[in-house]
């Protein structure tokens, strides 16, 4: 999550916070969108394509280059609804034509409002998003769901107090723009929030009043609601989790009832609806991604070697990370075409992003990459689309 805790003080990175501006349509008055809206009626009972089934008019549509989408989301309705649905995504998964796009939040050196920008495979910048409505903010959880990037709860501060939210909003990468879905029933930040079988679940964090909270909710994509769970055994703050096998795991951070920083793993089922407790986890993460059903981590305390646990087993491996390429031992995590980028927090000159391949032979898992965002990386997602 952007940011971290320690006790009940909180840290953040400058500048990591989104801007309140607010995201206003720009309607696209261009020669080809004038000769589409004339081929098409906008009708929600019309035929896709006029002339050919839907299904094959569906396969045409999603045969386009993901950047044309915002615009032809615009030519009727009934395109509008096959862009920004789960259709598309398995219709152009079948096809072979899914590209994978970085979500890169990160600021720049004038210093300016934090801000996602949009890399693609080649490390080629393709745009800025447009800004999230509501005020600034940190302490968030980000998550992706079919396709949609969802920005969760966090905090703002005005006259000098930190306030909690509930609200979450979602970005739309197929219709480049934001929208507001339901609310947290409790407002919280630095939590963990993860995706669970379609399901996304926020757990934790600190609460309206500051205090920690044990607390834990999931929303429902489908019915755009959110629904209180069983809660955690203890409060837990500064933590985060991930998805393995159906179940939501919650590491790090820390505990109310424990001294120091928490190495207990909480496990959530969501069919059975409860928690159970493992103790081999790991404390002070600074970074975390998973990748080919393992979860790789760094450590406040030992950043230049990946902590990597396989669930299969509960066991954790540990792989030095090589000087070549960048001396950071600040990190960000990656992952682009099944493997693992570790982005710096510190500019430095002629600094190359870390690759790693868990995948390559022996001795060669080590690389070194052109994808680099424009500034520091404060988070970092992927959307496949």
């Amino acid at each position: 999550m952007p940011g971290f805790v320690s006790e009940n003080k909180r840290f953040r990175e400058p500048n990591m916070c989104l801007s309140n501006l607010v995201m206003q349509d720009t309607p696209i008055r261009s020669k080809s969108y004038r000769s589409l809206t004339s081929l098409v009626v906008d009708d929600f009972d019309s035929p896709v394509l006029p002339g050919l089934p839907d299904d094959i008019a569906k396969h045409c549509l999603a045969l386009v280059p993901r950047s044309n989408f915002p615009v032809m989301s615009g030519v009727c309705k009934k395109w509008r609804h096959f862009i920004q649905s789960k259709e598309l995504i398995t219709v152009r998964q079948l096809a072979g034509v899914l590209e994978e796009w970085l979500y890169v939040l990160t600021t720049d050196s004038q210093g300016k409002p934090s801000h996602w920008e949009v890399l693609d495979c080649l490390g080629r910048k393709h745009h800025i998003l447009p800004s999230m409505p509501g005020p600034m903010r940190s302490g968030f959880g980000v998550v992706v769901l079919s396709g949609k990037l969802l920005v969760i709860g966090g905090y703002s501060v005005t006259s000098g107090t930190s306030v909690a939210s509930e609200d979450v909003y979602q970005y739309d990468s197929c219709l480049n723009r934001w929208g507001k879905l339901a609310s947290l029933n409790v407002a919280r930040h630095d939590f963990a929030c993860a995706e669970v079988s379609g399901m996304i679940y926020a757990v934790g964090g600190f609460g309206m009043d500051g205090s920690s909270l044990s607390s834990a909710e999931v929303y429902n994509p489908d019915t755009d609601t959110w629904t209180l769970i069983e809660s955690l055994r203890r409060p837990r703050y500064g933590c985060f989790a991930c998805g393995f096998e159906g179940k939501l795991y919650v590491m790090g951070g820390r505990s109310s009832f424990t001294i120091g920083n928490s190495k207990f793993v909480d496990v959530y089922d969501p069919e059975k609806h409860t928690w159970c407790e493992m103790k081999n986890g790991c404390v002070m993460v600074t970074a975390h991604a998973v990748l080919e059903k393992k979860l790789f981590c760094l450590e406040w305390k030992n950043q230049r070697k990946l902590s990597i646990y396989n669930p299969e087993d509960n066991s954790w491996e540990m792989v030095q990370i090589p000087l070549t390429g960048s001396t950071s031992i600040k990190f960000r995590f990656g992952i682009l075409g099944e493997k693992l980028l570790l982005f710096s927090l510190e500019e430095e000159p002629g600094y190359r992003t870390l690759l790693y391949d868990p995948n390559a032979t022996p001795g060669s898992e080590w690389q070194t990459s052109e994808v680099k965002p424009s500034g520091p990386c404060f988070c970092c997602v992927t959307i496949k689309v």
